[in-house]
């Protein structure tokens, strides 16, 4: 495996992806034949109604459940190829997640959140890289406080640095402001911007927000566990156009909010 992640190229691939669930009358189509490439080195927002598929899109890129059929490939590595012990090493040394909940421990500092996952893959993390990410992400002073003693755009802040500690090939972000106000869901999607143009991270985000969308280089838009539509360098309109198109009854209910 590379030292760094790819900054150029394709980052992560899916071809005839597919995912059931259940069986005979009971199954659900939750994707239907996805094939994706998605860049290196660029911010891709994953869109589409509710049901639409695009969380267990991003579970199946992340390795975090398997397909029932189709391949994804990450880097270098072919998921399907890998036992469950290496996708387990996989997630944990070369892929970052970022998620609605902040999933931090409450026990431990934000530094030690921060390299977590170097200290359960037993490696010390390196002293610079460390100091550049928690610069980055603005918690150079709150290193040695708990979660509590944070808000929920700090914790969500922590959240960035720990995913983007172990360098990895893609960072995965499912509804990361869905638990924040606007002011810090806007710090946090600034963050995951500049980590792809200072860091040259790869970043993948699924969102229902066209606000959080319009920070993407591209979005990709699902429909019945397919990809119907995307946009490269969307603005906030485009996307809600596009949205309204897939779902005009829920486009709708978000206009009358």
């Amino acid at each position: 495996m590379s030292v760094a992640p790819a900054t150029t190229g394709v980052a992560v691939t899916a071809r005839a992806l597919r995912k059931e669930y259940g069986s005979a009358q009971s199954r659900v189509v939750a994707l239907d034949g996805v094939d994706l490439d998605l860049a290196a080195g660029q911010f891709t927002a994953v869109m589409g109604p509710s049901g639409s598929g695009k969380s267990t899109l991003m579970h199946c890129l992340a390795g975090l459940d398997r397909p029932s059929a189709g391949t994804v490939r990450i880097g270098d590595a072919d998921l399907a190829r890998l036992d469950d012990r290496r996708l387990t090493l996989l997630r944990r040394e070369r892929i970052g997640f970022v998620f609605q909940k902040f999933n931090l421990l409450p026990t431990l500092t934000a530094e030690e959140n921060i390299v977590l996952p170097l200290a359960i893959a037993g490696r010390r993390p390196d002293a610079a890289w460390l100091r550049q990410v928690v610069a980055a992400v603005g918690l150079t002073d709150r290193l040695g406080h708990r979660p509590a003693e944070l808000s929920g755009g700090q914790q969500q802040r922590v959240a960035v640095a720990r995913a983007l500690i172990t360098r990895p090939w893609v960072l995965f972000a499912d509804e990361p402001t869905g638990n924040l106000d606007s002011r810090s869901g806007a710090e946090v999607l600034g963050l995951l911007r500049e980590a792809v143009d200072t860091l040259g991270q790869t970043v993948v985000m699924v969102t229902h927000d066209p606000v959080a969308a319009g920070y993407a280089d591209r979005v990709v838009f699902l429909a019945d566990g397919r990809v119907v539509d995307e946009l490269v360098r969307p603005t906030v309109g485009q996307v809600r156009e596009a949205l309204t198109r897939l779902d005009p009854a829920a486009a709708g209910v978000r206009a009358g909010r």
